[in-house]
This record gives structure tokens, C-alpha cells and sequence, in this order.
């Protein structure tokens, strides 16, 4: 059972920026797909990024609206995978949340077994 915690959310101001944290209580990354979602009000939760390693590579994608903005990274030694946030936009305001499973990484999140309990980020104009 893999224990997950954000922390790193809050409010800034357009162009600014944020980096989120989901430490891990347990969990080997050569493993672990681990992602970010995010949800806005009244819209379904979308994931935003995910990294895997494979082969000792590490692996990273994007959703297109955060390409280039956004950064994911993992210290394995921490157990740890950031959100690294920049130039922030208002449709960027949503409750964000890690999630993990074992094996590959599948868009949907229902495919993810393991959740943290989510992390608000509102970014005003």
C-alpha cells in the first residue's frame, strides 16, 4: 500500500509560479508510473503530467496545455515527485493531485490505484 501527500499549493498571480510536492510513503521508481491530475470545478480530472522509469531512463510526458510551462521530476532518494509550475494562467486553477499505480501509465485516472488527498492551486489575473 503506497501512502501519497501533496503539499505546495496556494494562490499567485498570473506568470507566476509553483512548484508542487507528493512525497510517497513507500514505493520503488522503477516500479511506479506516477502522475498529476488535476481538477477543476465542474470538469473532469485530466492529467496534466507523468514520469516512469523504465530500464534505468526516466520517462516524462505532458498534457499539451502545460508543455513547456510545466516540469515533473522524482528524487527517488526522497521518495518524492515535484510539479514544477511556471508562468501560471487562470485556467490553471485546480485542485491538483498525485497518483501512482504499478506498471505503465494509462491517461485515465481511474487506471490509478494510489491517491493523494490533493493540493489547491488558484491563480488569479
Amino acid at each position: 500500500q503506497v501512502q501519497l501527500m501533496e503539499s505546495g499549493g496556494g494562490s499567485v498571480q498570473a506568470g507566476g509560479s509553483l512548484r508542487l510536492s507528493c512525497v510517497a510513503s513507500t514505493y520503488t521508481a522503477s516500479s511506479y508510473c506516477v502522475a498529476w491530475f488535476r481538477q477543476a470545478a465542474g470538469k473532469e480530472r485530466e492529467r496534466v503530467a507523468r514520469i516512469v522509469e523504465a530500464n534505468y531512463q526516466e520517462s516524462t510526458s505532458y498534457a499539451d496545455s502545460v508543455k513547456g510551462r510545466f516540469t515533473i521530476s522524482q528524487d527517488n532518494a526522497k521518495n518524492t515527485v515535484y510539479l514544477q509550475m511556471n508562468s501560471l494562467k487562470p485556467d490553471d486553477s485546480a485542485m491538483y493531485y498525485c497518483a501512482a499505480r504499478v506498471g505503465g501509465c494509462p491517461q485515465s485516472p481511474s487506471a490509478y490505484n494510489y491517491w493523494g488527498q490533493g493540493t489547491q492551486v488558484t491563480v488569479s489575473s
